[in-house]
């Protein structure tokens, strides 16, 4: 009998590790006294805000275009909205045309690195990594360059400049970070610029956090610069900001001509983004600025409490924290991979181990580390997560 051969690259990608962490509590039942505390997804758990679902209910309802095929590169009106703000935002030029709408943030870096890259490239990312980025490069058949981050979380650019070679095409910079929350200075962010742009490189950052920044300033300035599109790419998420993460709604900015290859890569995968969720972001860019401060105040609140109760912790070590999340050093001799699922076992907790976020060789880093997202927490959560942390015994 025939077998079918499945594509090298796929079979060579580790499997979604959300959902490798949902198998460890699959069909266990948990303690009423102690129930099940899950810090393990960066998502959003409630439903976009109720005024928000109104004015999408009436969409259903009155807008034909709402059930409709779009505009490959997504509906002009959100683009424009997007260009608007970014420009204010950033204190840059930022036109409509040099924005693209995407099926998620995860979209939008598919979309880029295939208009940048092929088999055979590289792209250099800081580890840990967001997974799904690896992911992506791993069944693209693209090598990813890992540069190991160092003090405060931050990558270091005379390290990443060492990476680089005739097969490098970007590099990719997640700020508020996942799985970190490290913030990258302006400076920083203005060095790697620098950097892509003596090698002839893309920079790709990627901002699905940035509205939970803890700087009322803008996170950088490279908008600023009126050729910031000969290098930066620009990545964004609604799913974040406005709870709309089943609409799948994100964005990507970069120069005009990078969009005529992005148009391509859209049309073929998805066609065109919700447009219902579409509509959703525009209305909230719109109209929900102060219902967005607020989870913004809410968000930072949770920051402060978690920072304080990991800095009481025995043994524990905080390496960064912001936006959605807590990179934390447990004291205990054994793997992360193993201590997160004796967490589950024994205090009814789901947290990420660092072993997910990193290649397969970090020089134990990645075993002496997890992450904690902590934005979906209530007060109480939290404090719940510290003591079941102190009352682990290995």
């Amino acid at each position: 009998m025939n077998t079918i051969t499945t594509n090298p690259h796929l079979t060579a990608t580790f499997s979604p590790p959300v959902m490798r962490a949902r198998e460890w509590i699959a069909g266990r039942i948990f303690p009423p006294d102690r129930p099940l505390l899950n810090l393990s997804q960066a998502a959003p758990t409630d439903p976009p805000p109720a005024q928000m679902r109104q004015a999408m209910a009436e969409m259903i309802v009155n807008d034909p275009g709402a059930h409709l095929y779009g505009p490959v590169l997504g509906l002009p009106e959100l683009r424009e909205a997007v260009a608007e703000r970014w420009s204010h935002d950033y204190g840059g030029r930022i036109l409509s045309d040099q924005v693209a709408i995407t099926s998620g943030c995860n979209q939008a870096f598919c979309a880029a690195v295939a208009s940048l890259a092929r088999q055979g490239d590289n792209v250099i990312l800081p580890t840990p990594w967001y997974f799904n980025h690896r992911m992506w490069l791993k069944m693209s058949g693209i090598e990813t360059r890992a540069l190991p981050v160092r003090d405060r979380m931050f990558p270091d650019v005379a390290e990443a400049e060492r990476l680089i070679d005739a097969h490098t095409r970007a590099i990719v910079l997640v700020t508020p970070n996942n799985p970190t929350g490290a913030e990258y200075p302006a400076g920083l962010m203005r060095a790697f610029l620098e950097l892509a742009r003596r090698h002839g490189l893309a920079l790709i950052v990627d901002e699905t956090y940035r509205d939970f920044h803890s700087s009322d300033a803008s996170p950088h300035d490279l908008f600023t610069d009126p050729d910031w599109h000969d290098t930066l790419i620009h990545l964004y998420s609604f799913s974040k900001a406005f709870r709309l993460t089943g609409h799948r709604v994100g964005a990507v900015t970069a120069g005009a001509d990078l969009m005529v290859q992005i148009e391509k890569f859209l049309d073929t995968v998805t066609i065109c983004a919700n447009q219902l969720g579409q509509r959703a972001a525009l209305y909230g860019l719109r109209h929900m600025s102060d219902w967005l401060r607020g989870e913004r105040s809410e968000i930072l609140s949770r920051k402060a409490l978690i920072d304080g109760l990991i800095d009481t912790l025995d043994g524990w070590e905080r390496l960064g924290s912001g936006a959605y999340f807590a990179y934390l050093r447990h004291p205990y001799d054994m793997t992360s991979d193993l201590l997160t699922q004796r967490l589950v076992a024994e205090q009814s907790l789901l947290v990420l181990p660092g072993t997910m976020f990193a290649p397969e060789s970090t020089d134990g880093f990645a075993e002496t580390t997890l992450r904690v997202a902590f934005a979906n927490a209530s007060e109480e959560g939290l404090r719940q997560m510290a003591h079941r942390l102190a009352a682990f015994t290995p």
